[in-house]
């Protein structure tokens, strides 16, 4: 059952309308200018590069983000504590996104990475104040926690893979023993973390296939062996840690799907 707080303010339709306004906007940059992303990455190619089919992910995240931005502003959703406790966090990710996507696009590194970093915090952050909270049906399960949290598992693989091509830009390796093993210790690294998450938080399905998805595109898109087996080991985890966390759970519907 929604629980509303006493009444809905300018302010939450001030919230509102930026959420969906700038869900638009990230779409649009996306569209207009992301083709320049993948020749960008490939130019700066090290282990941790990722097939160009995964980077299709784009796509359901996109659209359950304008599908949240639309859900948010019903006049029953508004006032709702949880969007006004995640909704400006989810604002400030549709910007620094589509700010990535000009600055690595043009080829600007250092500042693409600072900007997805932050991006990471803003989906970390309002994923983590979702998993405090039931869901409010099915429809809320597939829009908002369920794009939250394949949002949030892309991003956290796309940062560390960004981080590999930021080191390549400024003068490291991108092949070799030394970029092999930095490869591997960025990969068990983040499998960890994300790991953490997985065995803390809810909505722990979507999360997970979004991290399985772009480990097993770095992993088949040729790398070293020792790339390979490490994604090997990285799924492996990853799934467990959701099998654990969903047969653990006292509610494995919520731990699953939020």
């Amino acid at each position: 059952m929604t629980v509303l707080s006493p009444h809905a303010t300018r302010a939450d339709l001030v919230r509102n309308i930026a959420v969906a306004l700038l869900a638009i906007v990230q779409v649009v940059v996306a569209v207009v200018a992301g083709d320049a992303v993948g020749p960008v990455a490939r130019e700066y190619a090290t282990p941790l590069l990722a097939a160009g089919w995964t980077f299709a992910v784009w796509l359901p995240i996109y659209a359950g983000f304008l599908g949240y931005a639309a859900y948010q502003a019903l006049p029953g959703q508004r006032a709702r504590q949880v969007h006004r406790r995640t909704g400006w966090w989810l604002a400030a990710s549709a910007v620094f996104n589509a700010a990535w996507v000009l600055a690595f696009g043009a080829g600007w590194l250092p500042l693409a990475e600072l900007l997805i970093l932050a991006l990471l915090v803003c989906v970390a952050v309002a994923y983590g104040r979702f998993t405090r909270t039931p869901a409010d049906g099915v429809l809320e399960r597939v829009l908002v926690r369920g794009t939250v949290a394949l949002y949030t598992g892309w991003v956290s693989l796309a940062t560390a893979l960004g981080t590999a091509a930021t080191g390549v830009w400024i003068g490291l390796p991108g092949a070799g023993p030394l970029a092999v093993i930095a490869a591997i210790v960025v990969l068990l690294a983040v499998t960890a973390v994300v790991s953490w998450a997985v065995l803390a938080g809810t909505a722990v399905v979507p999360l997970a296939a979004a991290v399985v998805w772009a480990i097993a595109g770095t992993a088949l898109n040729d790398p070293p062996a020792g790339v390979v087996v490490a994604g090997a080991v990285a799924i492996v985890v990853v799934i467990a840690s959701v099998v654990r966390r969903i047969t653990t759970a006292g509610f494995p519907v919520r731990a699953a799907w939020g």
